[in-house]
């Protein structure tokens, strides 16, 4: 079975939902010790408010071992005053459905 690049394949969904923001949540391993990890994809692209990431298409987002535990759904834009929470869910192929976007 191929293995899948789970970030990468979100990135592609995410294009095509330019008013979506997916918020992964998870952990880095390094030297034995879990770091926090924290992803935003909107509109094709990832970026991570925790660690630095690979901004080449070519190569992983993170390079690091990693684990993810939960995936948030958010209406964009993000406004303070609107509930733009959709949904969450902790199983990683749950989001690899665009249906589950909407």
């Amino acid at each position: 079975m191929a293995k899948i690049d789970l970030i990468n394949s979100l990135e592609k969904i995410s294009s095509e939902m330019p008013d979506r923001i997916l918020k992964l949540e998870g952990f880095i391993l390094k030297e034995n010790q879990k770091e926090q990890l924290e992803i935003l994809i909107f509109r094709g692209y990832s970026s991570s408010t925790t660690h630095p990431i690979e901004i080449d298409s070519e190569k992983k987002v993170i390079a690091l071992t990693y684990i993810i535990k939960n995936f948030k759904l958010y209406k964009a834009p993000l406004i303070e005053t609107e509930g733009n929470f959709i949904r969450e869910n902790q199983n990683s192929v749950f989001f690899l459905n665009q249906k589950n976007w909407i």
